[in-house]
């Protein structure tokens, strides 16, 4: 099996546009939550979000936007050689009838370049992994993930496994999705679970604190350019981390909540570090799934602490989705671009808004301000609704190593 770097990454996200921005502003501490402006929300109970702010004009399918740009910017550099693939996790199709209304239009929701008329029923549902093959050249078949909140760490794993065993040459994987739209805000609130923290909507998502409500919905996409090391290295690329290890598991206990004991998020890490060869006591940090709900937060403490055991509490465990909230299909990537920005600036971004602890979430949260510590293995958690689970190994990249 080869060893598998990242080259290239690209974010859109409601803290940056870049993976530059965006990992300056998670170090930072920034929170993207704000009002809801993309549609009237004064009838719902969750009136905020996460947006990304887009500037230009904005395609009417947002998802698939946030994509290409993600893509564009992760792919920038030299190309690598050989043939590549797309392992891409996307979200629901979640139209409105203005939406419908619209895809009458021509090139509804392709580029400006595209001479095709669509109607709705002629929409494909893998429509963006139509435009990023065809824009970059990915002829190796395509990998969609459905998996919801766990789908971009799996469209990244399961693209790692792929490099890794030489099936692809390299690989653009990661995810994107935008549910901030009446049906998706409007049936997250029908299951209650959405923060109603309206007023304070900066401090809405608070992983890990006992005053939690819910998570805040956010949108964006983050990609990442996988190759060979070997190749990596032959050609002079910029290799900003290593991916060493993939899992991923199945609760089979509830569609919107997580078996109480953390029993398939313990085995998705337990498979990531058995996948890498890397022993639990050379885990550094833990990118949490920290979705600043109720019952996931309380779990995934339980579930680290079964997996670290008496080193639980001297392990840093950071929550991006407190600045950004929740990206669904799209988080997990984003936050892998997280996870690499603490691999390489030596620092733990921090959780915002930790101001209270549960008291059953006791372990080290980097609260309010990132720490300086050298990190050389980030696990990094997405934990889906319906029970789907997946965890990702990084690994720091050593050019003598």
């Amino acid at each position: 099996m080869r060893r598998v770097a990242v080259t290239g990454m690209g974010v859109v996200s409601p803290i940056g546009n870049t993976a530059e921005s965006f990992a300056e502003s998670v170090m930072a501490g920034r929170s993207g939550v704000g009002p809801i402006t993309l549609f009237d929300a004064s009838h719902l109970p969750t009136r905020i979000a996460a947006e990304v702010k887009w500037e230009g004009p904005m395609p009417r399918d947002r998802k698939i936007a946030f994509a290409l740009e993600a893509a564009r910017q992760a792919a920038s550099g030299p190309a690598p050689k050989g043939e590549g693939g797309l392992s891409l996790g996307i979200g629901l199709e979640l139209f409105s009838l203005e939406d419908m209304v619209a895809f009458r239009r021509p090139g509804a929701g392709l580029p400006a370049s595209s001479r095709e008329r669509l109607t709705f029923i002629q929409t494909p549902s893998d429509l963006a992994v139509h435009l990023l093959c065809k824009r970059f050249g990915l002829r190796r078949p395509p990998l969609t993930h459905v998996s919801a909140c766990a789908a971009g760490t799996d469209a990244i794993g399961t693209a790692f496994r792929m490099v890794a065993s030489g099936a692809w040459d390299w690989a653009l994987a990661g995810g994107t999705d935008s549910m901030i739209n009446p049906l998706g805000v409007g049936g997250f609130c029908k299951i209650s679970a959405t923060s109603t923290s309206n007023e304070a909507p900066q401090a809405a998502s608070r992983p890990f604190d006992r005053d939690r409500d819910g998570f805040v919905l956010g949108e964006g996409s983050g990609m990442l350019l996988l190759e060979s090391l070997e190749e990596a290295r032959k050609r002079g690329a910029a290799i900003r981390a290593e991916i060493v290890g993939y899992g991923n598991s199945f609760d089979a206990f509830g569609i919107s909540e997580p078996h109480p004991e953390g029993r398939g998020a313990l085995q998705a890490m337990q498979r990531a570090l058995e996948d890498a060869r890397v022993s639990p006591d050379q885990v550094d940090c833990v990118n949490a799934h920290g979705t600043s709900t109720p019952k996931n937060d309380p779990m995934e403490t339980a579930a680290i602490k079964r997996l670290l055991g008496g080193r639980a509490k001297e392990v840093a465990v950071c929550a991006t989705k407190s600045m950004i909230g929740h990206l669904i299909s799209a988080a997990g990537a984003v936050e892998a671009v997280a996870a690499i920005a603490c691999l390489e600036s030596g620092w733990v971004h921090p959780t915002i808004n930790l101001d209270n602890p549960d008291p059953a979430c006791d372990l080290d949260y980097v609260p309010q301000k990132a720490v300086q510590r050298k990190t050389r293995y980030i696990l990094s958690n997405s934990f889906g609704f319906g029970g789907q689970n997946a965890s990702i190994l990084l690994k720091s990249y050593d050019a003598q190593g």
